[in-house]
């Protein structure tokens, strides 16, 4: 922990498997994988430029992002069902991306939380954000992207070795369960900062919480 920084807003965790892990499921987890990620897909999926930006109104991934920049820099509001989309979508997302990093065993729910828990922040956009931040935070970002990039590999490796475990003891080892989360929180401060535009702070430079 940083300090003078008593915790970040926006928290997310991945609960250590408590039992060992299904090998047969591991071992073809891709294929596995395959119905839950064409279902993101179609939830995410954007045609060509023009015609996203006319249909979707600024949907970047499925993500309301443009029309939740407007109202901050108009209206000073962020509409909760607006936010309440963005979370949904955000804590399906990372459910997937913990059933295909091997971390859980439990298939995709589209509703439910099951044993990856992220925390964001619905903002008071008048008293909790600038107005005019939002239309530099993904400028401000950059050096966050240039660090995911380096960590998505790294993660990617450990991924792989992390596979090859688990096929001989069914055990995911806690160090490379604990970086991969590691990676992904970090991922899920940057876009809540950037893109989901819930808090004004920057995101730290730590895998931890």
């Amino acid at each position: 922990m940083e300090q003078n920084e008593p915790g970040y807003p926006v928290q997310f965790t991945v609960d250590y498997p408590d039992q060992p892990l299904n090998r047969l499921s591991s071992f073809f987890r891709l294929f596995a994988a395959i119905p839950i990620l064409v279902v993101f897909g179609l939830m995410t999926a954007d045609s060509d430029a023009v015609d996203s930006a006319i249909k979707a109104g600024g949907v970047a991934g499925g993500i309301l992002f443009l029309p939740v920049l407007l109202m901050i820099l108009f209206r000073r509001k962020y509409p909760k069902w607006w936010f309440d989309w963005n979370f949904a979508l955000q804590k399906f997302e990372n459910r997937v991306s913990a059933y295909v990093m091997l971390l859980r065993d439990e298939y995709p729910s589209t509703d439910e939380d099951q044993a990856v828990h992220l925390e964001l922040p619905y903002p008071d956009a008048a008293t909790d954000l600038n107005r005019w931040l939002p239309l530099i935070k993904w400028f401000l970002a950059i050096p966050h992207y240039v660090a995911l990039i380096v960590l998505s590999v790294v993660g990617l490796v450990l991924v792989v070795l992390a596979w090859f475990v688990i096929l001989f003891t069914g055990r995911y080892p806690a160090g490379l369960f604990n970086f991969v989360v590691g990676v992904l929180r970090w991922y899920n401060r940057v876009a809540a900062y950037a893109f989901l535009l819930v808090t004004d702070r920057y995101p730290p430079f730590r895998l931890s919480p």
